[in-house]
């Protein structure tokens, strides 16, 4: 923060194993942009797998993740290394007030677009708190962290798996037959990545397994006729080069109940990434955490604007950093201008709509799944003691509420199962604290 400079004046290094690259560092252009590459890699799965489960375009979330994540850069003043992709904290409430089936494009698109856009000003305005609050004694985090514990925040984050576990079920069943035997072989391929693959094709578990599901669907059905082929009419037609499909939002206040609680995973799911950023440089970044909020919630509002995804840091990337112990903020203006190029590709685009609907069944059955074990995840990293019986109340009230989509409504405000699981925590959590000294 003592910098004259809005953005650091990047020292050249070389690249020596073992030797650390700094936020304020730089490779040679070629090693910068071959670093840009791996990182456009390490967020793809998921960032296309998202758009997917939502029904929306995966050009336009391709596209947006790289403004998003150049977005961030500015508001950072390029010293956070951070790359912004499709969040899937969002899947479930679009899901919810869309009514998407889980196949094609989603008719509704335009429902959820107005609530992600809302949902991103109630994050820019966290920001805008913590930023203003950062330089005073007390101020900054602190009263987040207070307000959204790990018990609340892990709660929170199981109740969205839980919330998407009928759709992930049901698109995975499919026919009951073929359908049903290449969700089951999707779900074994993933697993195979993740258990007997290693380095970077471990990282990309999702994408790996989705490929070799791809392809064995691909062999059943186009080669021994086992189930509908695998349509690629689209890919041939497409251009190389050409706008994708834009979308026009709707604001609608019934929707926003139920996408706007999203904002405190988002929160906390940046506060933890960029926490584990400045303990991996050793540098302090908690002058930076009201900036990083407010780009984050303004590149979520720029992307649903045209039809995008909401945003969040990736822990991909952060991945590929901890490995390569590559940190030079530059690397990811590479990556965002090369997803931005992506998403001018209909062609491209045309390949990612050829993945089969089981296949995309049974990555969901993961995906979902691995959404609620992080929450539990959150517990044991944190130690959240559960022989506190304020800590059982209300993560056992905040799953049934998800899970149970407990509905609440005002007149025409309607709060579903995670807006009511998310505020429930919140609350709950609130009024369990008060006064427990005195008993």
């Amino acid at each position: 923060m003592s910098s004259q400079s809005f953005f650091p004046r990047w020292r050249r290094v070389e690249a020596v194993e073992g030797v650390v690259v700094a936020p304020d560092e730089r490779l040679s252009g070629p090693q910068t942009f071959a670093m840009g590459i791996q990182h456009v890699v390490a967020m793809f799965g998921s960032t296309v797998l998202a758009p997917l489960l939502m029904g929306f375009n995966a050009n336009v979330a391709i596209l947006m993740s790289g403004i998003g994540t150049l977005i961030f850069f500015l508001f950072v003043r390029g010293r956070v290394p951070s790359y912004l992709g499709s969040s899937f904290a969002f899947i479930g409430g679009v899901i919810a007030v869309t009514g998407y089936a889980g196949s094609g494009a989603n008719a509704n698109i335009g429902v959820a677009l107005g609530a992600i856009i809302v949902c991103g000003l109630v994050y820019a305005l966290v920001g805008a708190l913590v930023w203003y609050y950062s330089a005073k004694p007390g101020g900054g985090t602190r009263w987040i962290e207070a307000l959204m514990p790990p018990v609340v925040t892990g709660a929170v984050v199981a109740v969205i798996g839980l919330h998407l576990a009928p759709i992930a079920a049901t698109s995975a069943v499919g026919d009951g037959g073929f359908d049903a035997f290449m969700a089951i072989v999707t779900i074994l391929s993933v697993g195979w990545a993740a258990v007997y693959t290693r380095g970077t094709l471990q990282r990309l578990l999702i994408l790996v397994g989705l490929i070799i599901a791809c392809f064995l669907y691909w062999l059943f059905a186009n080669v021994f006729g086992w189930g509908p082929p695998m349509d690629f009419s689209g890919v041939h037609a497409a251009t190389w080069f050409g706008w994708p499909e834009f979308s026009k939002p709707e604001f609608r206040l019934e929707a926003m109940g139920l996408i706007v609680p999203v904002v405190v995973i988002l929160v906390a799911e940046n506060l933890g990434h960029i926490k584990a950023v400045a303990a991996m440089t050793g540098r302090d970044l908690d002058g930076y955490l009201g900036r990083a909020f407010v780009g984050d919630g303004v590149a979520t509002m720029v992307s649903g604007a045209v039809g995008g995804t909401g945003v969040t840091t990736y822990a991909e990337n952060i991945g590929v950093m901890a490995v390569t112990r590559v940190y030079s903020t530059l690397i990811f203006v590479v990556a965002g201008l090369i997803a931005i190029f992506l998403g001018f590709s209909p062609k491209f685009g045309a390949l990612i709509h050829t993945i089969p609907g089981p296949v995309l069944g049974g990555v969901s059955v993961v995906v979902f799944g691995l959404i609620t074990v992080a929450g539990a995840r959150i517990w044991i990293q944190n130690r959240v003691d559960f022989t506190d019986s304020r800590n059982l109340i209300v993560v056992a009230v905040t799953l049934i509420f998800g899970a149970g989509d407990f509905t609440l409504r005002f007149g025409d405000f309607v709060l579903n199962g995670i807006g009511t699981a998310t505020f429930g925590a919140i609350a709950l959590y609130w009024l369990l604290s008060r006064g427990r000294e005195a008993w």
